[in-house]
């Protein structure tokens, strides 16, 4: 919506304590939500792909086999969070370090698909601009290298392409700008709750 200039308003809600009103209007009990008149939508790619269908300028591609080419890449997210998530929301170091065992191996795949779209001339996933695959990746790029300030593990430098991505997104306030100004220090209190080992170096 920030790419879209689309007016909105947020509503944040308390995860730890559901009000009522929202687990009436949520199926899965999560977030985001859209309304929209009097609709409710739900899961983040369906509220990005409806947003793309009705808001100029579009965010996916003209070209019907690019635009599914980055749709495959966006459902791929669920993946690529697991395996930075493995490594942040790690109970003990033993688990931390198994996860960082794995990751590279899902890491590469999206360091491939980068680099092999280096001839659209970056930085953004498709190009110069902004697109729903960057917008989908954003978020678990922004929450592991807040938690990797404490892990210091790095473990995006053996990817430079992932990591010349991730900068570009986290100087981009379209990106920055979706979490609100408490996001550190309710991603911290999130860790601690979690009973996560990064939570013990803090």
């Amino acid at each position: 919506m920030r790419a879209k200039k689309v007016e909105f308003e947020v509503t944040y809600v308390n995860l730890q304590d559901k009000p009522d009103w929202f687990l009436k209007i949520s199926p899965h009990g999560k977030v985001p939500l859209l309304k929209c008149g009097d609709d409710i939508l739900f899961e983040s790619n369906a509220i990005a792909e409806f947003l793309d269908e009705m808001v100029e300028p579009k965010l996916h591609p003209s070209d019907p086999i690019e635009r599914a080419h980055n749709r495959a890449w966006t459902d791929f997210t669920s993946d690529f969070a697991s395996a930075l998530n493995s490594i942040g929301y790690a109970k003990t170091r033993e688990e931390m370090l198994l996860a960082l065992e794995k990751a590279p191996k899902t890491l590469q795949r999206i360091e491939t698909a980068l680099k092999n779209n280096q001839r659209k001339n970056g930085p953004y996933f498709n190009g110069e601009k902004l697109s729903l695959v960057d917008a989908a990746y954003a978020p678990f790029l922004q929450r592991y290298c807040l938690v990797d300030k404490f892990l210091k593990n790095n473990v995006l430098r053996n990817f430079p392409y992932i990591k010349a991505w991730c900068d570009t997104l986290l100087s981009d306030e379209r990106i920055t700008g979706a979490v609100p100004s408490n996001f550190e220090k309710e991603y911290i209190a999130a860790l601690k709750r979690r009973q996560t080992y990064a939570a013990t170096l803090f």
